[in-house]
Formats: structure tokens, sequence, C-alpha cells
């Protein structure tokens, strides 16, 4: 069976996106892999004291990610589409790339927000860095409002 690897963010677009991928992974015969990445600062705090770090703060935010990584999962596989699912801390790009290339990904699913040009000069873009860095077909799906 394939897979597909899935990044998710919980954003607004994330569902346009796993409707997607789940309507893909049942035309190719596929799984999903949903995998978001949680920042590695979560819990540091810049304040007068400096940088402090609030374990609970952290603890928290995890557990509610968890907990959105679980809603999907179920979504998709009410649909009838095998799913699992990981919460990882790093890098978006870097931690994306090299899950799929552990779980030997067929295919990874990402959205295209529709930002301005200058946001990506400046800010940079995760679709941009897989699609450029990755081994396997990248497909890019549309998920900014229509206008």
């Amino acid at each position: 069976m394939k897979k597909i690897i899935l990044p998710v963010d919980f954003s607004d677009s994330s569902n346009k996106l796993v409707d997607y991928a789940i309507n893909f992974a049942k035309e190719v015969n596929a799984e999903i892999q949903l995998i978001h990445v949680a920042a590695t600062d979560i819990g540091f705090v810049i304040g007068d004291m400096g940088f402090q770090y609030f374990p609970e703060v952290e603890e928290n935010e995890i557990k509610y990610e968890l907990k959105e990584l679980n809603k999907i999962q179920e979504r998709v596989v009410a649909q009838g589409v095998t799913c699992n699912h990981i919460l990882k801390q790093g890098i978006a790009g870097d931690t994306i790339l090299e899950f799929a290339d552990e779980q030997n990904g067929d295919y990874i699913v990402v959205g295209s927000h529709g930002r301005s040009g200058v946001y990506d000069v400046f800010i940079g873009s995760l679709t941009k860095e897989i699609t450029k860095k990755s081994k396997i077909p990248v497909l890019v799906v549309p998920c900014h409002d229509e206008e």
C-alpha cells in the first residue's frame, strides 16, 4: 500500500488539505501518515528577567496538538482510509522530509496558502522548501480562500 505524508498545522486551510488527501488516498489505494511539527521553543517566554522556560506551557500545547491530530485521524479513518499520526518537534521542512524518508512515503501532500511573493522572500515558504528538497512527488493543493 502506498503512503501519503500529510503535514498539518491545524489552520483553517488544513480541512481542505485533509479532504483532498482523503480523496487522493482512495484513488491511489494509499494510507495517510499525518505529521504535525511543533516548535522547539514552545515553553520559552521572554520577559523582564530574560528567557524563562515554563514546562507546563509546552505540555499543554503538546496535549492540544495531539488532541487535534487524533481528531483528524478519526475523520480520515471514518472515510475508510488507514491513517496514523505523529507529532515531532523540530524545523518543519527538515522534519517532514526526514519523516517521509523514514516512512518510505510515496507522496507528500502540502497546501499552498496563496501568500504574495514578498512574503516568500522575507519569511520563506515551507511548501517551496519541501518541493525543492523532496525526493518523492509533492502535490501542492491550493488552500487559500477564493475571492
